[in-house]
Order: C-alpha cells, then structure tokens, then sequence
C-alpha cells in the first residue's frame, strides 16, 4: 500500500511531476494535467472500482488536509453502502429541482391579474377585426376588475375576490356583469393553460358561482311565444308594406335571425355590402365571440335602401335624437300588425331554427351557428371555412321562404 505523501511531497509534484494519475496514499490520488491539478477519490462499491472529483487542489482553499478530510468522510459513507457520487448527483437533481420551484413561485408572483389580463388581450388580438373588442375588454375589467384583484398574483384570486367585483353590479347592470364574468374567466382560463394557476377557475358560473349570484328572475330563461314558420310568409308580406324604421328592423332582424340588441345597436363600420358581409363584434354579442353574417339578397337590399338615407351611425336610428332605436322599436311594429301577446320578436329565432330542421336538410351545426350559438366539438378550421359557405345557401333559402319566393331545388343535397 503506497504510504501518504506528505505537504512538500504534493508541491513537487504539482511543480515538477509528470502528468499522470499520482497516488497520494488512502485512495486519494492527483491528476495532474499541465497546470490542472485535480485531487480523485478512488473507492469500491459493490466490488465495482469508481472515481469521484474533489475539486482542483488549491494552496489555500483546497489543500492536501482538506482533501484527506473529505476523503475520510466519504470512506465513512461507503462503509454505509452509500455511493457518495451517486449521492452528491442526487443533492444537485434536487437542488436543480427546488431552483426550478422557486423561479416557478417567482413567475407565479410576479403574474398579476392585470398582466395576464394584458396577455390575454394580446393573444386574442388575432381573433378581433373590430379594434373597439380590444378597447371594450380593457376598459371594463379597468374599471370594474383592477382596483379589486389588479395587483393579485392570479395564483391568489378566490371566488370570494371575483364575488366581490360582481356582486354590486349583477342585478343593477346584469348585461355588463355577465360580459365581465367571462372576460375574467378567460384571462384564468389562460393562466391555467400556461401553468400560473394550478386551482380551478374562480370566475367560472357553473358550479361556483351560480349561489352567490344567481340568475336575476328578469333574465331566467323562459319560452318566447313564436310565429309557426307557416305563416312567415303572409307576416313578411304585410311587414314589408309597413312604414318607419322600427319596422326595416324587424325585417332584417327576422331575416337573419338576429337577437333584438344586435338589431337596434347595429352601426354602418359593421357592414361591408361589397362583401355581402355583416360582422357583430364580440362585446355586443351573448357569447362574448365575433359574429360574422353572410348577407342574403333581400338583406342587402334592404341595407342599400337605408345607405341612401344615411343620417346616424346607427343603422336604425330614433328620427328625433339620431340614437339607435329603442326595445320598443320593434315590439310595437309586432304589436301595430296585432301580434300583440301573441309572439315576441325573440321568437323569431325560433321561428327560424323550426323552419330549417322540419323544411330542410341542413344540419342542426349550421343552424346553431347562425343563431350565434356555442357549437360543441367544432373544429375551428371547419367553422370559419365550409360552414360559412353553407351558411349563406342556408340564410338566402330561408330569406326566399320567407318572401314567399321560389325555392332552390338544391337544398335537400345540402348535407353536413
């Protein structure tokens, strides 16, 4: 067994020895390689021969007794069994592991609500043609969601933080808080996806937030009386002879299946007739989404009359204040033909939905999507190509029914 160098005997070979593997005595060895000095401990585990690096020796900081030291200490662990190399690989795998924990806590931190917010806004930049979507996001969740969760990491938002910005709003402005609620669940939605929240979604109705703030009585669901899509045909007769604004509303609401509110707050930037195209931007929209509608022949018409008199922003303006129409616009044409109790201008949806599933073959997805309703398990690829074409046959058959007009011997090959 080779004896233990002594101090003077490591300096001789750090300055003068060949560059090799020296024996230092006890399984401690220097590999010397030109200037690099590298004290080894040589052990056994297992009747299997390893090597492990104790650092570069150093007169100072990592001396020949430092490393006699150390090598006493890892003896002791072999003698447990332990492989200290494999040991020290595990302390630096877990080291390596709580660094990654703490930058991810960090992250989290530093993700507030209203970065996310802002993260948000920017990746659905590209679902938006209307720059008033982005500019409607910002400033409700400014106004409403800010000054309560702005500055709370997203990681830390509780149902009882997203009670709190709806709650004094819920019943006196329902239409607003029902918007706000989604814009908030969908700045979670993608937290959660990049891994800043691990919780479920606090703004999420179903579930969690339907006690605290249900459903105001005004706005429960409830059966709209409907006309029998068989008697269309005499009501767009007798509607077309009506006169006022209140009544080309009614029209082009019926014709396109539209909610009321799409209707009377239209303005003219929607519309492109060149296109044949109306697009409803998200912020006037129930399900918070960009509403695109291919635009029949009698509903172009109908728009090209009221351009060449054009006096508002609005498409159906009040005569008197040039604002748009009121709710009662329409209803009270419904009411003036003696409608009255008898079917809601809402109804004509259903209106509409009855008359494609019993008098057609077009499938119900398309028909859900032209009342702007959540299709599930679409493809998005399929919903903004194939379905808008189809869409358009679909909305020119029904605006031809509902005159009265011929209709296309095509449709029944019109399949999904």
């Amino acid at each position: 067994m080779a004896s233990n160098k002594t101090a003077k005997e490591l300096d001789k070979i750090v300055r003068v020895g060949e560059d090799k593997l020296h024996s230092l005595g006890g399984g401690l060895y220097l590999k010397k390689d030109g200037d690099a000095n590298l004290f080894i401990f040589r052990y056994q585990v297992d009747k299997q021969a390893k090597k492990m690096s104790l650092h570069a020796y150093h007169q100072v900081h990592n001396t020949l007794g430092n490393a006699r030291l150390r090598v006493l200490e890892l003896k002791a662990r072999v003698k447990q069994g332990i492989d200290p190399k494999e040991e020290e690989q595990l302390k630096l795998l877990e080291k390596e592991q709580r660094l990654k924990e703490l930058a991810k806590v960090k992250e989290q931190q530093e993700a507030t609500f209203e970065r996310m917010t802002y993260e948000t806004i920017e990746a659905r930049k590209g679902d938006w043609t209307n720059h008033k979507s982005i500019q409607s996001w910002e400033n409700t969740l400014k106004r409403y969601a800010f000054p309560v969760i702005g500055h709370i990491p997203v990681s830390e938002v509780t149902k009882e933080h997203i009670v709190k910005i709806l709650q004094p709003i819920w019943l006196t402005k329902h239409e607003t808080a029902k918007r706000l609620r989604s814009r908030i669940e969908l700045v979670f939605s993608h937290s959660i996806f990049y891994g800043l929240r691990t919780t479920n979604n606090p703004a999420a109705y179903k579930d969690n937030l339907r006690v605290p703030l249900p459903l105001p009585k005004s706005v429960k669901k409830r059966k709209h009386k409907a006309l029998p899509y068989k008697d269309l045909p005499n009501f767009m007769i007798e509607l077309s002879h009506m006169n006022g604004m209140g009544a080309r509303a009614l029209e082009l609401c019926i014709l396109n299946a539209n909610r009321t509110s799409e209707v009377l707050l239209a303005t003219w930037d929607e519309f492109d007739l060149d296109k044949r195209a109306w697009t409803i931007p998200a912020e006037r929209m129930k399900m918070d989404e960009e509403h695109a509608i291919p635009l029949s022949n009698e509903s172009l018409g109908l728009l090209k009359n009221l351009a060449n008199h054009r006096m508002s922003k609005y498409v159906f303006p009040n005569l008197s204040s040039l604002k748009h129409l009121s709710q009662a616009g329409m209803s009270s044409v419904v009411k003036r033909m003696g409608y009255k109790g008898m079917i809601t201008v809402h109804g004509f949806r259903s209106t509409f939905r009855d008359c494609i599933a019993e008098k057609t073959n077009f499938s119900g997805e398309i028909a859900e999507m032209a009342l702007a309703h959540a299709v599930p398990n679409q493809q998005e690829s399929y919903r903004r190509g194939d379905l808008m074409e189809k869409r358009t046959v679909m909305m020119q058959w029904y605006s031809d029914y509902a005159y009265g007009k011929p209709l296309a011997d095509n449709v029944s090959q019109i399949r999904a």
